[in-house]
C-alpha cells in the first residue's frame, strides 16, 4: 500500500521505515526520553524490528519523520486503519525536533495522503493529556478534542468537513 509512498509535507518529508532502519529506532525507542509518552517503556530492539518497520503491513504504515530541509530523521509516525475510510495516527519527535513546528507539518502531510489518495473520512489521536505540547500540536494540524474521560484524548480530523471549508 504505502510501502514506497514518500509523503512531503512544508517542513517534513515522511518515508517508509524499512529494515535499514532498525538500529536509529532502536536507539529512539529504547530512550526514555523518546517514549515519555509513548507507552513510557523503553523498547528492545526486537520489539522494535516487530512493530516499526512494516511488519504489520497492510494495516500499520510506518514512516521515519525527516526534515525536509536536510533529510535530518528526527521521529517516527504510524497511520493504522480502523475501517475502510477511517484509523488513527501516532507519532513521536524526539526531544531536539519537538517545538519547531515539526509534528503539525507531519501531522498535516500524513492527513493530505489519508484523506486525499486513501478517501479516509475521520482520522483519531489519543494524546496522553498531561502531554500538552503534543496536544497543541495536534491542534495546530486541525484535531479537536471530542472526548476527554480517560487518560488520553480522543481527538478527531473530520477529512469529509475539511474539503467543505
Amino acid at each position: 500500500m504505502a510501502a514506497h509512498v514518500v509523503l512531503h509535507g512544508r517542513l517534513t518529508r515522511l518515508v517508509p521505515t524499512t529494515e535499514d532502519d532498525v538500529h536509529l529506532l532502536a536507539r529512539w525507542f529504547g530512550s526514555p526520553d523518546f517514549v515519555e509518552h509513548w507507552g513510557g517503556v523503553p523498547l528492545s530492539r526486537d520489539e522494535v524490528a516487530r512493530k516499526y518497520v512494516g511488519r504489520r503491513r497492510p494495516s500499520v504504515e510506518s514512516f521515519l519523520v525527516r526534515v525536509h530541509s536536510t533529510g535530518t530523521p528526527v521521529g517516527y509516525a504510524q497511520y493504522w486503519h480502523a475501517g475502510a475510510a477511517e484509523g488513527g495516527i501516532d507519532m513521536v519527535l524526539g526531544p531536539q525536533a519537538r517545538g519547531r513546528g515539526l509534528g503539525p507539518d507531519a501531522a498535516r502531510a500524513l492527513l493530505a495522503h489519508l484523506g486525499g489518495r486513501l478517501g479516509w473520512r475521520r482520522v483519531t489521536v489519543d494524546p496522553l493529556r498531561e502531554n500538552r505540547r503534543a496536544v497543541r500540536a495536534w491542534e495546530k494540524a486541525g484535531f479537536r478534542q471530542v472526548s476527554n474521560e480517560a487518560e488520553e484524548l480522543l481527538m478527531e480530523y473530520d477529512l469529509s468537513a475539511a474539503g467543505e471549508e
